[in-house]
């Protein structure tokens, strides 16, 4: 798919609405590999710069099957970019959508986690994150598709 950019409106109103979710899992130090299918939804009123994420599905990590989910906080800033909080409220990354991709980075520990999204279609995303440090070091890609309310 060809890289895009935002339409023209407020990244976290672009945001907002249900989203089918595929992730892809690379452990590069044990070999393992795996995925996560679910539905990822931002919710929030009309008009907010605030918006709930929530996603749940299905993971498959090495002998691992079951259930797995998160949820974050995402609110909007006066420069056009987004505040992404864990749901506890501590911070996380910044994300500006506006230039079609974006990168950002969260500092755990000893770990660096980096994240470079980029926009494929109006209706399509990917995030990607690289998770190194001393005992890390593993690759997670997520295709989001926004899903369309059936009629």
């Amino acid at each position: 798919m060809q890289h895009v950019t935002l339409p023209a409106v407020p990244a976290i109103a672009f945001l907002r609405g249900s989203w089918l979710a595929d992730r892809k899992l690379a452990d590069h130090l044990t070999g393992q590999v795996g995925s996560w299918h679910g539905e990822a939804t931002f919710t929030g009123q009309p008009g907010s710069d605030e918006l709930a994420y929530r996603e749940d599905g299905q993971l498959s990590f090495g002998a691992h099957r079951g259930p797995a989910g998160r949820s974050l906080s995402y609110r909007a800033r006066a420069d056009g970019g987004i505040d992404v909080s864990f749901a506890d409220g501590r911070p996380f990354y910044r994300l500006l959508l506006s230039g079609g991709g974006w990168q950002a980075s969260h500092q755990c520990g000893p770990d660096c986690y980096q994240v470079t999204g980029r926009l494929l279609a109006g209706d399509c995303y990917t995030e990607r994150w690289l998770a190194t440090g001393p005992a890390t070091d593993y690759a997670i890609t997520t295709t989001f598709r926004r899903m369309r309310p059936s009629s």
